[in-house]
């Protein structure tokens, strides 16, 4: 897998998703087995870029390449600025955001809001594109399937994006309108891909080794981009990855290692964020780490009282040690049950 210079390690990335993927959990996936990692998307604003956010979403210290950042909004002009802004601060591909269905994002026709203005869609593109090409930085885009049931242009704006020099598309197998809600359907998907010349991701509800295999058939992909899934499992990476080249699924992870890889996480997370607002935001990420886990919802309720890192840390440090007294590997399957498969689009 290659996305222009930038030679992959394997074809299974990390979804960009706001608020999660920052660089302590990009390098956690990495270290599970991620072949590559988007950043959370920054803004085009230039009145908003050297604001704590912004800065703390474009920290890629330590962080192994290539370093990916995606850029949203909706001037051509600013979104050609932010990617030279970026560039100059370590960016070695940029990510165009057509793919975000958050309404405050929407509300400023901004992420997938752009799918309803092919014209516009296009002019940001081609600008981006250009504004890199001197710096021998490939642009990639990320996008879904169109903007409602009726209206789906995937692949019209897949084609356009590959004449401009786009070197991968990502499409989220969902509607802006749809959100996340129902499930994803990967037609649309097969279609860009069969379209293009360039490589194309798929994306949404790949939730395990199975249904990784069953998406690939299905749409012909070149890689998986994984999202919500791997919230609290990021070990999901291995798994697939192991799956898709042997066919055998993997022994859940030691209780011991998930103890070792979250409380390291957790301490990467406060040097980024600081006690006060890293204690507070680490609360989801170990909500998703214990969710099904024995006593699990208790612990998670008492986390949410809980306002110290230190405190937080042992806490977490307890837990994890009490569960390994008496489970050597995770006691409970935290893969969904295997997707029975999905024919392959026509």
């Amino acid at each position: 897998m290659q996305i222009g210079p930038h030679r992959l390690p394997n074809r299974l990335f990390v979804a960009p998703m706001a608020g999660v993927t920052d660089r302590p959990f990009r390098q956690l996936c990495r270290g599970f087995g991620a072949g590559y990692a988007v950043s959370e998307m920054v803004t085009s604003r230039k009145d908003l870029w050297h604001t704590l956010k912004t800065s703390r979403r474009a920290d890629h210290s330590g962080e192994p390449g290539p370093i990916a950042v995606q850029i949203a909004g909706t001037d051509a002009a600013m979104m050609a600025e932010a990617a030279r802004y970026n560039i100059e601060r370590g960016a070695q591909i940029i990510d165009i955001n057509m793919g975000c269905p958050a309404k405050k994002v929407c509300n400023k026709w901004a992420g997938s809001a752009l799918m309803q203005d092919e014209a516009l869609a296009l002019q940001i593109i081609e600008a981006v594109v250009g504004a890199c090409a001197p710096h021998g930085v490939p642009v990639t885009l990320k996008m879904r399937t169109g903007w409602c049931a009726r209206v789906k242009n995937a692949v019209s704006i897949a084609r356009a994006a590959e004449q401009a020099g786009v070197q991968m598309v990502a499409v989220h197998g969902r509607t802006r309108e749809q959100g996340y809600r129902g499930e994803a359907e990967y037609e649309t998907i097969a279609a860009v891909k069969s379209a293009l010349h360039i490589p194309v991701v798929a994306n949404g509800d790949i939730d395990s080794p199975h249904k990784a295999r069953a998406v690939l058939r299905a749409t012909g992909a070149d890689a998986l981009m994984i999202g919500r899934a791997a919230q609290g499992r990021p070990w999901i990476f291995r798994e697939i990855a192991h799956f898709l080249a042997t066919g055998e699924l993997l022994a859940p992870p030691l209780v011991l290692e998930v103890r070792r890889a979250l409380l390291a996480h957790l301490q990467d997370h406060y040097g980024l964020y600081g006690e006060h607002s890293g204690v507070r935001s680490a609360r989801k990420h170990i909500g998703w780490y214990v969710r099904d886990l024995p006593g699990g919802d208790a612990f998670r309720a008492r986390m949410n009282l809980v306002d110290g890192a230190a405190l937080q840390w042992q806490l977490v440090a307890d837990y994890f040690e009490e569960l390994a007294d008496a489970h050597d590997r995770l006691p409970v399957a935290r893969a969904p049950a295997a997707a029975a498969g999905l024919a392959p689009a026509r």
